[in-house]
């Protein structure tokens, strides 16, 4: 059985984003430190837990580049990723396929961003630059300003298909839309991409 316990999760965090302090990973510390001990199961399926777990430990630099991709703030990013991250594990039970546990996550994740963009307090990209005073981690700026002109509906589309390369199929089934909307709103969005980006030139 993958197993491992609460420590060495955190040891993986901060070794693959030192912006990120071992007490920032996890706001639900008592929780998810019993879910990786293994010292509670609070759900029967013990083998929706043991992907979860997984998945969440390979796929964590995803999920924060992701959530950063959005709000241009490691402390937000983290903050996303950690409430995505308890969601999932709270929820495992629920996961009816785990063939299907990355997309289902994804999606967590997701929920989360869009939770999150919708506070009053979310600064936008450009005021990032302005009160940070340095740009994001992202070389190409005129890009990044492109991609948050989409609706965070369309830009989940383009970031999940170009930079994590994920099939067309897992974002459909992310999104919980058929193949070929995804398909059509992938197409406009890069239209609308390519009319940014020549206008920035």
């Amino acid at each position: 059985m993958f197993c491992i316990d609460f420590e060495t999760f955190c040891g993986y965090a901060i070794s693959n984003s030192q912006m990120i302090r071992k007490n920032q990973i996890f706001a639900k510390e008592d929780l998810i430190l019993k879910f990786f001990s293994g010292k509670e199961k609070k759900h029967p399926a013990e083998s929706n837990d043991d992907l979860i777990e997984r998945l969440l430990l390979e796929n964590y630099n995803r999920y924060y580049h992701l959530a950063y991709s959005y709000v241009h703030n490691p402390d937000d990013a983290s903050d996303i990723v950690q409430n995505g991250a308890y969601l999932a594990i709270k929820n495992s039970a629920s996961l009816r396929q785990p063939e299907y546990a990355a997309t289902w996550i994804y999606r967590i994740m997701l929920n989360e961003i869009f939770r999150h963009l919708k506070r009053p307090d979310t600064v936008s990209y450009e005021d990032s630059l302005s009160t940070e005073g340095k740009p994001d981690q992202y070389q190409d700026m005129d890009l990044r300003a492109a991609l948050d002109s989409l609706s965070p509906e369309d830009k989940a589309i383009v970031e999940l298909r170009y930079f994590e390369d994920l099939k067309l199929e897992d974002i459909a089934r992310i999104l919980d839309e058929n193949v070929n909307t995804v398909k059509s709103r992938l197409y406009r969005s890069m239209q609308k991409l390519k009319l940014k980006m020549e206008e920035a030139e």
